[in-house]
């Protein structure tokens, strides 16, 4: 096997385990599950790892007071709330299956460390 052969080896392998990192990212992104509960609990929201809304519950006590308004705006900042918290979650999940981002980066939990990471180049993946 000649020294071309071998690198190109060397490569996929690095290649294989980078894609089996970002593959664990994703998975344990696809499971995190986050709620919040409105000031005055009548808004409990249930948000996944991307931020998509799984599940909207409505005290029935919500619906004695006539104004859309007010209703509107606790179900987006109960919402919010949640979609926050499954942002730091999914971002803890890829901080410790991937480098931590070079300083002064943009935080991006969703694909700044899989960046960071190729911009570092092969010869780092290894030792993640």
């Amino acid at each position: 096997m000649n020294r071309s052969d071998t690198d190109l080896t060397g490569r996929l392998a690095e290649y294989a385990r980078l894609a089996g990192r970002l593959r664990r990212v994703q998975d344990g992104i696809t499971d995190v599950r986050a709620t919040a509960d409105s000031d005055d609990g009548l808004v409990h929201a249930v948000v996944g790892g991307r931020g998509e809304l799984l599940e909207l519950e409505l005290d029935q006590r919500i619906f004695r007071e006539q104004d859309a308004a007010t209703l509107a705006r606790k179900i987006v900042e109960t919402v919010r709330d949640a979609a926050a918290e499954a942002e730091r979650d999914a971002a803890g999940i890829a901080e410790k299956l991937m480098p931590q981002q070079k300083p002064g980066a943009a935080a991006d939990s969703m694909f700044g460390p899989v960046l960071s990471m190729l911009d570092e180049g092969p010869q780092t993946w290894s030792r993640r």
